[in-house]
């Protein structure tokens, strides 16, 4: 007797086992990978990809750019021939693409991956780009205003201060007054759109079942891997890359222009740095900038799982890891 109601309560539990796994495997899947500049996001990326038949979208600010290939470390062709990657090369170096754009871009692709049953990854180090995605930011669509941003400037900071506690506390409360530039958006949006910028900036999870993986190094071991890279940019013609798109009218001041590498080289065709003093900048801006990229992944954010990229047989523990959430089990 107690051996049968034993034997059911496992049968029960079993069932309930297989009807969860059921339930999240219903549900729309979004694998995202994160990690510093350098840690090893693309090699990892493809063989997950690969092995799970997944595609891979872009989440790195910079390789949006048509013609920003070897400064950006942009999959080459032959890798993008090997797995489907999304929004790179989407727009030239003059151009612009807003996080509203990006997001919505994103979610496009999302959709179309899952559509005919494959695995979208998210891949990149920009965390504002990973976070819009994945917490379903609320992003105003309002374009920039040049009339109404030049009136603003005009009043001051106290009275941007005054008039934005009156239009919208929360957004006082939250947004550093000496950061006038930041002050004027709100304003600008809440004034357009006739709604305080907190509503729209509301968040709205989107429909997925989400997992976060995250690649760390030692930080001394990431600086060399850095400085490693930035050599073999040059010799790959990075020089070269960065005068071909002066010489077709990209200025210095374009958004697209201010990536690492980029600006630097940029200053040294203009003689301002020598060779040697541009390609030391890049490696020791490039350590400050993995440094802010920390803040954005923090190692202690519960939604990340983190993933040693020294550690033997990683690649292994990745996938693993990547198959049983797949599965529906608990990774």
């Amino acid at each position: 007797m107690v051996k049968e109601e034993g034997r059911g309560k496992r049968e029960e539990g079993r069932r309930e086992k297989e009807e969860g796994r059921r339930v999240l495997s219903s549900s729309p899947s979004l694998l995202i990978l994160v990690g510093a500049t350098a840690v090893g996001k693309t090699a990892l990326s493809l063989r997950i990809a690969s092995g799970c038949g997944g595609e891979i979208i872009s989440a790195d600010s910079r390789l949006f750019y048509k013609g920003l290939d070897i400064g950006t470390a942009k999959p080459s062709l032959a890798e993008q021939a090997q797995v489907p990657h999304h929004l790179i090369d989407v727009c030239a170096p003059d151009e612009t693409l807003s996080l509203g754009e990006y997001q919505q871009l994103a979610y496009a692709a999302i959709a179309d991956i899952q559509a005919r049953g494959r695995l979208p990854i998210l891949v990149g180090g920009t965390g504002q780009y990973v976070q819009a995605v994945a917490e379903g930011w609320g992003i105003p669509r309002v374009p920039p205003q040049p009339a109404l941003r030049a009136a603003l400037e005009k009043l001051g900071g106290a009275e941007l201060g005054r008039w934005l506690q009156q239009l919208d506390p929360t957004a006082a409360a939250q947004i550093d007054p000496r950061n006038v530039r930041r002050v004027i958006r709100a304003l600008e949006v809440t004034l357009v759109s006739g709604r305080p910028i907190t509503d729209l900036q509301r968040k709205t999870p989107p429909p997925y079942r989400i997992v976060m993986i995250g690649l760390h190094r030692p930080r001394a071991a990431l600086y060399t891997r850095i400085d490693q890279r930035v050599d073999e940019m040059m010799a790959a013609g990075l020089l070269a890359e960065v005068a071909r798109l002066k010489e077709m009218g990209y200025g210095r001041s374009l958004p697209a222009m201010s990536g690492l590498g980029y600006r630097q080289l940029y200053a040294h065709l203009e003689g301002e740095l020598t060779l040697e003093e541009a390609v030391q900048r890049v490696k020791f801006e490039t350590h400050r900038f993995v440094r802010q990229q920390a803040t954005w992944f923090r190692a202690d954010d519960p939604r990340i799982a983190w993933f040693e990229m020294a550690s033997e047989g990683v690649e292994t523990a990745v996938l693993t890891f990547v198959n049983r959430w797949l599965n529906g089990e608990r990774p």
